[in-house]
C-alpha cells in the first residue's frame, strides 16, 4: 500500500486547520495507521503543536524544497508511536520567492514525497493560511482536499477562491484532485448563528462535510502550548472525543472502497 494524501486548506486562518491535521494524525496513528504530518507553513504550528522546537532542527522542509535534501533526513519522531513530522522552520518563509526560480516550482513537495509513499499509509499537510506557492505545491502532491471551515460569521467568505484554486490545480497540475472533507470546527452551541453556519455550510458543501462537529473546547486551545496533541493532553475532554470520532468518521471514507470523492 501507498500513502493517501491529504492537504489541510483554507486561506482564512484561524480556522483550526493545523489543529485538526494534527489531532487527526494522532488518532490515526492510536488506530494503527503510520501518519506524517508535513508542516508546510513558516509558521510552524503543526511542529510546535508536536512538541518540536524549529530552533533545536539541523534540517526542515525549507532544505528539501530548495536544496533538494533527501526527505528521509527531516523526519522527526513525535511522542506518539507511528505519528511522524516532516518539520518547518521560519526559513521557510522566504522560500516561494526561492521558489519561484525554479523549475516545475509547483511539483517540489509531491517530488520529495515519491520516497515515502510505501513507508506510510496517510501523510497529513498542513498548509499555510493562503494560495500561494507552498499551498499550491501541496494541493498538487495531494489525492484530496480537507477544508476546516469554523462555525462564526463569514465562515463561507473567500472560500469560493479557494474552490477555484483547487480547479485550477486538477486541470493544470493534479487531475486526481479532489475534496475529501469539509470539516466544521469551533462549534459553540450556545450561540445561534453557529447552528445557521453549520446549515449554510451543509448547503454550500451537501455531501463533502463530515458528520462529525469539533466543538470551541478550552483544551484543544490549551495543547498545542504545551507541544501535545489533544490525545495526550486531555484525551477525555469534549475535543478529544470529537477528533477522535471524527477520526473513525475519516477512515470509514478513506478506506471504504465504494467510497467516492466528490469534486469541487
Amino acid at each position: 500500500m501507498t500513502a493517501r494524501i491529504y492537504a489541510f486548506a483554507n486561506q482564512k486562518g484561524g480556522v483550526a486547520k493545523t489543529t485538526t491535521a494534527v489531532n487527526l494524525g494522532a488518532y490515526l496513528a492510536q488506530a494503527g495507521r503510520r501518519v506524517l504530518i508535513v508542516d508546510t507553513d513558516p509558521q510552524g504550528n503543526a511542529t510546535t503543536s508536536l512538541g518540536v522546537d524549529p530552533r533545536s532542527l539541523s534540517l526542515s522542509l525549507y532544505n528539501v524544497l530548495i536544496e533538494q535534501a533527501p526527505i528521509q533526513r527531516t523526519i522527526t519522531l513525535t511522542d506518539r508511536v507511528g505519528l511522524d513530522l516532516v518539520p518547518a522552520t521560519t526559513d521557510l518563509a522566504g522560500a516561494e520567492v526561492e521558489m519561484a526560480r525554479l523549475m516545475a516550482r509547483e511539483r517540489l513537495l509531491e517530488r520529495a514525497l515519491r520516497p515515502l509513499l510505501p513507508l506510510y499509509d496517510y501523510i497529513l499537510i498542513d498548509e499555510p493560511p493562503s494560495l500561494g506557492l507552498l499551498t499550491i505545491n501541496g494541493l498538487t502532491a495531494a489525492h484530496g482536499v480537507i477544508i476546516p471551515v469554523q462555525c462564526e460569521y463569514l465562515a463561507l467568505e473567500g472560500l469560493s477562491l479557494l474552490l477555484q484554486t483547487i480547479r485550477q490545480v486538477r486541470e493544470v497540475l493534479n487531475d486526481r484532485l479532489e475534496i475529501a472533507g469539509v470539516v466544521l470546527t469551533m462549534f459553540d452551541s450556545r450561540i445561534n448563528l453557529a447552528q445557521q453556519v453549520v446549515q449554510e455550510v451543509c448547503e454550500y458543501f451537501p455531501e463533502q462535510v463530515f458528520q462529525t462537529i469539533i466543538p470551541r473546547n478550552v483544551r484543544l486551545s490549551e495543547a498545542p502550548s504545551f507541544g501535545k496533541t489533544i490525545l495526550s493532553y486531555a484525551p477525555h475532554s469534549a475535543g478529544a472525543l470529537a477528533y477522535q470520532a471524527l477520526a473513525q468518521e475519516f477512515l470509514e471514507r478513506a478506506e471504504n472502497p465504494t467510497a467516492k470523492l466528490v469534486a469541487a
